[in-house]
C-alpha cells in the first residue's frame, strides 16, 4: 500500500487481521479492551492494505503454523492466511467469488495434503487453459486495475473453476511451522497474467 511501485509481493506466513489472533490469546473478559486497543493503536489489517496493491501477489501458507491460527496448527482452516487469500480474491474478482465459488475454495483450502488438494481441484474439473484464456481475454479487452468484473456472465461451474484456478495461482503451501526459515527453493516470484 505504501510502495505501489513494487513489482511483485510475496507474503510468507501472513494473516488478514491482527484482531482474531489477539483475541485468541487474551481472556474473554478483555474482549472489549483488546478490540479497542488493536483497532485504535495497532490495527494490522493486512487484507485491507493488500487490496490496495495492484501488482502480482503470492501468499505462502505454512500448513503447521502455530502462530497465525486461531485454534491451533492441527486445524488448517483456522490459519488466517486462508482469510487473507479469500479477501484478496473477493476484492480483485468480486463477480467470480460468489458463495458457491467461495465454498469450493474453502474445500481446497481444507485439504491437508497435496494429494487432497489435487483431488479437490480435479474434482471440480478445472480447465487451466480455459481459465487462463478467460483472464487473458478479459485483461486485453479492459482496464487492468482491480477489481475486475470478469465472471459477470459466467455459469456457476465456470466461476468455481476460475476461483480454484486463481486460488492455486495466488497461494502455495509450505509444510512447516511459523518460524522455520523459508528455503531459497521455496521463494518464487508470484504468478503474473
Amino acid at each position: 500500500m505504501s510502495y505501489p511501485e513494487i513489482r511483485a509481493l510475496v507474503l510468507d506466513a501472513s494473516f488478514d487481521d491482527l484482531l482474531p489472533l489477539a483475541l485468541k490469546v487474551m481472556p474473554d473478559s478483555w474482549r472489549p479492551l483488546v478490540t479497542h486497543t488493536v483497532r485504535q493503536y495497532m490495527n494490522l489489517n493486512n487484507a485491507d492494505q493488500l487490496c490496495k496493491y495492484q501488482g502480482p501477489v503470492l501468499l505462502i501458507r505454512r500448513t503447521k503454523d502455530e502462530i497465525i491460527t486461531t485454534t491451533g496448527p492441527e486445524d488448517i482452516m483456522s490459519n488466517r492466511g486462508n482469510d487473507l487469500l479469500l479477501k484478496l480474491l473477493q476484492y480483485r474478482y468480486p463477480k467470480v467469488m460468489t458463495e458457491d465459488a467461495i465454498r469450493a475454495v474453502r474445500q481446497w483450502l481444507a485439504a491437508g495434503t497435496p494429494i487432497e488438494e489435487e483431488s479437490v481441484y480435479t474434482g471440480y474439473e478445472v480447465d487451466d487453459d480455459w481459465c487462463l484464456s478467460v483472464l487473458q481475454s478479459y485483461q486485453t479487452d479492459r482496464e487492468t486495475l482491480f477489481p475486475w468484473s470478469v465472471g459477470e456472465d459466467m455459469t456457476l461451474e465456470g466461476r468455481r473453476q476460475l476461483a480454484l484456478f486463481l486460488a492455486r495461482k495466488y497461494m502455495r503451501n509450505f509444510e512447516t511451522t511459523h518460524c522455520t526459515p523459508l528455503p531459497i527453493t521455496e521463494f518464487r516470484p508470484p504468478w503474473k497474467l
